[in-house]
């Protein structure tokens, strides 16, 4: 398996390519829309180079998940996400970092959690997994 930097050079590498960026833009607290321009297009281009780069398979809505959040009451109220919204998003974003969002979970702000750092420790995580073809390590 890669080490966590060789990763993040891949992560960065093809963000650059994804997403029409300076290297030097590239920084583990980068947040891909706010600080490298990304439109939701962007997002499928990304998963699909990310896919080829690591020879994983990335299933709709586990890397980029924001759909948990349109139209469920229990998950958003007033603009902000719930509690319940909050352990929603911690089940299916173990690898994101949510202590500064859960201070004030704005859903605005929910963008601010895809960063580059948090792609790298998605693909760590993945790498981690079996692979369908072998038994779960013990």
């Amino acid at each position: 398996m890669p080490s966590q930097k060789e990763i993040y050079e891949k992560v960065s590498a093809t963000l650059v390519e994804a997403l029409n960026v300076e290297e030097e833009d590239i920084r583990p607290e980068a947040t891909l829309q706010g600080d490298l321009g990304a439109e939701s297009i962007d997002f499928l281009d990304i998963v699909f180079r990310l896919e080829r780069e690591f020879g994983i398979k990335i299933p709709r809505g586990e890397l980029f998940p924001e759909s948990i959040f349109q139209g469920d009451p229990e998950f958003v109220q007033n603009g902000r996400v719930t509690e319940k919204g909050l352990a929603e998003l911690k089940s299916r974003m173990p690898f994101a970092d949510l202590s500064d969002f859960a201070k004030n979970p704005e859903i605005s702000a929910i963008s601010n959690l895809f960063t580059v750092d948090m792609i790298t420790r998605y693909i760590e995580h993945k790498l981690k997994e079996p692979k369908p073809s072998e038994p779960a390590a013990s």
